[in-house]
């Protein structure tokens, strides 16, 4: 595929969405639409909302109204938004008709780097949502890591660290994806094998560890297990219990005291 240019490919599209947003838009500009003629747009990189702050947002909607207006573009049957997804679900969680929107005009044909360019520099997008706006972005423009930074006005290395995400295990994307991992520590992990990511994302979650930690435990050369300790595990488990080993150290899982005392009887059978 031919490379666009950057001089009237993804540069104007930067430079549309400012001038939508920085603007003085005049109040004949901003009209009230119902919010069922609005459908969403299909190509929107945002794919996790956040239950919580969407409540924060619409109980501030109730009390404040909407500051700032949606986009929207002009569809066959109504509108398609174009930007302010976020605002939208919340203005809808606030119960809503209607809603303050910006009719822009915008190509059919950069409906998709639009929205693309317009949550990167307007949104707060979760690292795997960014990571794969930017590699999009990539893909449609053929062009470099550090063009991409030009554009957008990150570092080169922002970008290349922010697409090693994509990188991930699903257990840790799952994990970032949460919040119970932070892009630091994702980034540290990116690249690793999949069971040691999964030991290092549990290890992060149920021993707090910081990225400092992980970088170390990370570097710390992983042991196979031991054969007897393998041996005593299977044995274990055939008798009912969960259990697992790392290097030299078994971990019996008891769910209940009833496990417990099951496990002190067998003990003293055997002594």
């Amino acid at each position: 595929m031919a490379k666009k240019s950057l001089g009237r490919g993804l540069g104007d599209i930067l430079g549309e969405v400012a001038e939508v947003y920085e603007s003085q838009m005049p109040k004949n500009e901003i009209i009230e639409l119902d919010i069922d003629s609005i459908r969403l747009n299909p190509y929107q990189p945002r794919k996790y909302f956040n239950k919580e702050s969407l409540q924060e947002l619409a109980s501030s909607i109730k009390e404040h109204g909407l500051i700032q207006p949606v986009v929207v573009i002009e569809d066959i049957d109504g509108f398609m938004l174009i930007a302010g997804e976020r605002r939208l679900r919340a203005s809808q969680l606030a119960g809503l008709k209607s809603i303050k929107a910006v009719v822009a005009k915008v190509d059919k044909s950069r409906y998709r780097e639009f929205a693309l360019i317009e949550n990167i520099q307007r949104e707060d997008l979760t690292p795997l949502e960014l990571a794969n706006s930017y590699k999009e972005l990539i893909e449609e423009y053929g062009i470099t890591h550090e063009e991409l930074a030009d554009i957008v006005k990150k570092s080169r290395a922002h970008i290349t660290n922010t697409l090693r995400l994509l990188s991930l295990d699903d257990y840790a994307k799952k994990a970032l994806q949460e919040g119970k991992i932070t892009a630091g520590h994702a980034k540290v992990l990116a690249g690793a094998p999949p069971k040691e990511q999964k030991i290092l994302v549990d290890s992060i979650i149920g021993q707090k560890l910081s990225v400092r930690d992980i970088e170390k435990l990370k570097k710390r050369p992983v042991k196979k297990p031991d054969k007897e300790m393998e041996r005593v595990k299977k044995t274990l488990n055939s008798l009912g219990f969960e259990c697992s080993v790392r290097e030299r150290n078994l971990t019996i899982k008891f769910t209940n005291s009833n496990d417990l005392d099951k496990f002190l009887k067998i003990l003293e059978k055997s002594v």
